[in-house]
């Protein structure tokens, strides 16, 4: 079935000066989420989705691309990661822009970090590191390290990877270069699971922890998604194939209901998350999407799609759905 025509973005953000690696929305309360962003050159934008303006800008990592944002506990501490080989964590209360911790990771790649609040009331962020196949667990308030993760096989380098709760306890899913995933069993430091998911390196994942299913890309012209049958076992699942090759990002939604990747062919596009049925194709960007985030709003009316570009521009769209 073809995808529905393109609507229109409800309004574009200028302004970042430089590609626009990453997004992270952060809602909080009744009022309209903060949309955060993250620049080629180093720039961390904090946008008010009222006025449509960056309230404020940090300038981080030494000029380096930032390539990862997560807000943490709450809007006021912000944790960025940048080509400096660190990650930041920055007090943002009380109109402060304040670096009050970071971490040397070493890692000269463009693997994003993955942040964890655990059941047992701990928060870990799995980084990569100098080793590039490698990666590191660490708790996040001390850095105490609390394993690291590297497989017996060569894999080649991490790619990407994505770390949830599981009954048993924390689990971490990376993708690799030689295209296989690893669903790794953080407590106990061994891999439950692994497939080759991709014959070419696996350039972005998500996990949807309430249904037990994830979703990849790559640079071919299909997506892939797979089962975590029991939380230890990766089983492939269903697919969609795309009409250009390469996705940078993929995010389901909380809701379960949809899912939205970022093109290199410069769209956004919008499947179904049950069924990978296409079901929009947004289009409004010159050069190609490197992020897709939503809002995770209360309120239906504040439940966004942004997508940044390498084109400078984030476009912001509404595409809730009630059924």
């Amino acid at each position: 079935m073809m995808a529905r025509p393109s609507p229109d973005p409800l309004y574009i953000l200028r302004g970042s000066r430089a590609a626009v690696n990453t997004l992270h929305f952060c809602c909080s309360g009744q009022g309209a989420p903060l949309l955060y962003s993250g620049s080629g050159k180093g720039a961390i934008h904090v946008w008010n989705l009222t006025t449509r303006r960056a309230e404020r800008e940090l300038e981080s990592h030494a000029g380096n691309s930032v390539i990862w944002l997560q807000t943490f506990n709450d809007r006021n501490t912000l944790i960025s990661q940048g080509r400096d080989m660190r990650v930041c964590v920055w007090d943002l209360s009380e109109g402060r822009s304040t670096v009050t911790d970071s971490l040397l990771t070493g890692s000269v790649g463009f693997c994003q970090c993955s942040l964890l609040e655990t059941q047992a009331g701990s928060t870990l962020l799995a980084h990569p590191t100098e080793q590039m196949e490698q990666v590191s667990v660490v708790e996040m308030r001390s850095w105490t390290p609390v394993c690291t993760l590297k497989s017996d096989y060569k894999l080649g380098m991490l790619m990407c990877m994505k770390m949830c709760q599981a009954d048993s306890g924390p689990v971490l899913c990376a993708g690799y270069e030689d295209g296989s995933l690893v669903l790794w069993d953080v407590s106990n430091r061994r891999p439950f699971s692994c497939i080759k998911a991709h014959p070419e390196p696996v350039m972005c994942l998500d996990i949807d922890v309430h249904r037990q299913k994830g979703i990849s890309g790559s640079s071919e012209k299909i997506i892939h998604s797979w089962t975590l049958e029991n939380q230890q076992s990766l089983q492939m699942h269903n697919s969609s194939h795309l009409t250009n090759p390469g996705v940078s990002q993929l995010r389901i939604r909380a809701d379960g209901k949809i899912l939205a990747a970022a093109g290199w062919d410069n769209n956004i596009r919008v499947f179904g998350w049950k069924t990978l049925k296409p079901l929009a194709v947004l289009q409004h960007h010159t050069d190609m999407v490197n992020s897709v985030a939503f809002s995770d709003h209360r309120d239906p009316q504040q439940r966004l799609l942004a997508a940044g570009s390498k084109d400078q521009r984030i476009s912001v769209w509404s595409i809730y759905r009630e059924s």
